[in-house]
């Protein structure tokens, strides 16, 4: 049986540890493109010199010809410029939009058959005009974002409760930024609510509250904290170890629950936009999304952050994407 074809578009960080992650895990042969010349060339070449070390045998190239993404079961895309000084909102999307508009296309013409899973920001954006370029069906054109900021939040909690983040259960819906929602109600470990252990570590429901509040917020801002220290450049590690756990869902039909950039007909009382909700994910994408019940401070949340993808939406339409 041949192995499963991997497509990565963008050579810049996250799509480096997508390879390294993709070939250890051995979840297919990787082709990583980039238009800078050389660069994933290079990049492939290191991480495949690995292979005897790591114990894998994939097969890892690197290319500036979108030909070789050709008959790609799963393309990631990670192509993109971060925001940089002076530079405008509307420069940003126009940039971005420019860029994934070509990416879309190329998908198209050479992974007709292929599940993508985007992580160029800004991301409710970007996944909502791939799939509009491309024309697959809406539950093969997803993002990653909710995966990412759920683990930083069970991250936070992990930290503050002093338990391990594998028994955390966090979940954080909506738009990828600062509207995104994470959903405190229903945080727990092993099912035990997190406020209840808050309130049990303080004594204090007020004091809890302040504590977990200060943790929603450093979630909200996660990617900007990242940014802050790193100095040049992004996080990377973490989108792309997030990207992975959505590839494996898709690649061996895990059929998981993880909170999705998916699109919505009408589920959560919101039809035609991508929205981070939980989904069920596998071998055909975004297979069921599976609402929860929200009460009235998390609908208005959740339905603050879709005006934010909304206005992005619009602005993207405004500049002719």
């Amino acid at each position: 049986m041949p192995r499963r074809k991997i497509a990565l578009i963008g050579g810049g960080q996250i799509g480096g540890v997508l390879t390294q992650l993709i070939a250890l895990e051995e979840l297919g042969d990787v082709v990583l493109y980039d238009i800078v010349e050389d660069l994933p060339q290079g990049k492939g070449l290191d991480i495949a010199e690995a292979s005897r070390v790591d114990q894998f045998d994939v097969t890892v190239k690197g290319t500036n010809n979108y030909q070789d993404i050709g008959g790609a079961d799963l393309v990631i895309v990670t192509a993109g410029l971060p925001r940089k000084p002076g530079m405008s909102r509307d420069d940003l999307l126009i940039t971005n939009a420019k860029i994934m508009q070509t990416v879309a296309e190329n998908i198209k013409k050479y992974a007709p058959n292929s599940i993508v899973i985007v992580i160029s920001n800004p991301l409710d954006a970007m996944v909502t005009l791939c799939q509009k370029v491309t024309g697959f069906a809406h539950n093969k054109v997803i993002g990653q974002a909710g995966v990412l900021d759920s683990s930083r939040f069970a991250t936070f909690i992990a930290w503050e409760l002093g338990v391990s983040v594998k028994d955390i259960n966090a979940l954080v819906l909506g738009g990828h930024g600062d509207t995104m929602v994470p959903l405190v109600r229903y945080a727990n470990v092993n099912g035990i609510p997190v406020m209840e252990l808050l309130e049990r570590k303080y004594k204090d429901a007020a004091k809890a509250k302040e504590v977990m509040d200060a943790m929603v917020q450093r979630t909200k801002m996660a990617g900007g904290e990242v940014v802050k220290l790193l100095k040049t450049g992004s996080a990377f590690y973490s989108p792309a170890a997030s990207a992975i756990a959505m590839a494996k869902a898709v690649l061996n039909d895990e059929k998981r629950v993880l909170p999705t950039c998916a699109y919505l007909n009408g589920e959560f009382g919101i039809n035609g936009y991508y929205v981070g909700v939980p989904a069920v994910l596998g071998a055909n994408g975004v297979e069921r999304v599976i609402e929860i019940s929200l009460n009235e401070e998390e609908k208005n949340m959740l339905n603050n952050s879709v005006e934010a993808v909304k206005v992005l939406v619009a602005d993207m339409d405004r500049l002719g994407f």
